[in-house]
């Protein structure tokens, strides 16, 4: 037990070097490759993705709405035993409000390009 106290400072810093050491890497070879295709590497500097917010922000409701319900029902004992712990439904609620989120967010991003496929239709 006493190695994993003395590693852990050292272990916790080459791991996050190596990680950004890992990004900056990826992306310098990313942008060689382009160079290479004859590719300006400006004009690809990132993809938009415009229904990012909202996928992020409905996960994050969803999963927030599960461990908020979790946790009442754990205050309420309606899965446990008073003293008794009950992790489980703390990670299944989780997911599948996080799940709900995400299909709410697909359902949405279906209709606004829906309707944005009838509206450059009537245009024409």
């Amino acid at each position: 037990m006493d190695n994993a106290g003395i590693l852990i400072p050292i272990l916790v810093p080459l791991g996050f070097f190596l990680t950004i050491f890992g990004i900056v890497y990826l992306h310098k070879r990313e942008r060689m490759a382009l160079i290479e295709r004859g590719m300006d590497p400006r004009r690809y500097k990132s993809q938009s993705a415009p229904y990012q917010n909202l996928k992020w922000g409905l996960l994050l409701i969803g999963s927030g709405l599960g461990l908020f319900l979790a946790y009442a029902l754990d205050s309420w004992h309606v899965f446990s035993t008073p003293g008794e712990d009950n992790p489980s439904i703390y990670f299944a609620l989780i997911a599948i409000f996080g799940g709900l989120g995400l299909f709410q967010s697909y359902r949405v991003e279906m209709k606004e390009t829906a309707n944005q496929r009838v509206n450059f239709i009537e245009q024409e």
